[in-house]
């Protein structure tokens, strides 16, 4: 309602799980005709569970975030695709993470998924060569939303993560990927890393200072 007001626009909100394959397909392809020419997809879909060693590692917990990360992402990619190459128009934003371009302890199976969001990044980009349609991967570091307490399962111990340490916030990366997406046509931003000034790697975070 706040978004339909801001920009007098009329949304279309559709509730749908990634990890579903044919949830997926049949919902993105019965779209309204107005909404069927997707411009941007962003696929920000991802989580973490745990951080145990990979000795000590929950399988479920493997399979549900390779079921969002990695298949989620190439499942609504693979719906959407079709028709902004045939359109010879659109932009796939995949939000990445820091833990996709270096490892930390126990951080596994999250930070092999974020790799393969890297990767295929990477690939569709190649795919895409030849045509308008630009893809860009958006990796962040430490940014203060849900991610933490769904990992830990932990209301305190998320916000406990945060004490002392000023991190990213959601609007940090809803800004980059206007950024990126509103670039001339000629202009592709492939790759950018963003950071909280006071994290400078995956697991090297800086406690105690504010950044003014």
């Amino acid at each position: 309602k706040e978004l339909q007001q801001k920009y007098q626009q009329q949304p279309y909100i559709l509730e749908l799980d990634v990890r579903n394959k044919e949830q997926v397909k049949k919902q993105l392809t019965s779209l309204p005709t107005e909404w069927q020419a997707i411009d941007v997809l962003v696929n920000n879909a991802g989580l973490a569970l745990d951080t145990l060693p990979i000795q000590e590692g929950d399988v479920d917990h493997w399979e549900t975030m390779i079921d969002t990360n990695i298949k989620g992402l190439l499942y609504v990619s693979r719906a959407i695709l079709p028709g902004m190459l045939e359109r010879q128009c659109g932009h796939v934003v995949n939000i990445g993470s820091i833990a996709g371009h270096s490892c930390y302890p126990n951080g596994n199976v999250y930070s092999a998924t974020k790799y393969a969001v890297n990767a295929l990044s990477k690939s569709m980009r190649l795919d895409m060569l030849g045509s308008p349609v630009r893809v860009t991967e958006i990796a962040p570091g430490a940014v203060e939303t849900e991610f933490s307490e769904v990992r830990w399962n932990d209301k305190e111990k998320a916000k406990d993560f945060y004490k002392d340490f000023e991190p990213l916030i959601a609007e940090d990366i809803a800004d980059a990927v206007l950024y990126c997406i509103t670039r001339t046509s000629r202009v592709d931003i492939e790759e950018l890393v963003i950071m909280p000034t006071m994290q400078a790697s995956a697991n090297h975070l800086f406690r105690g200072k504010k950044s003014s």
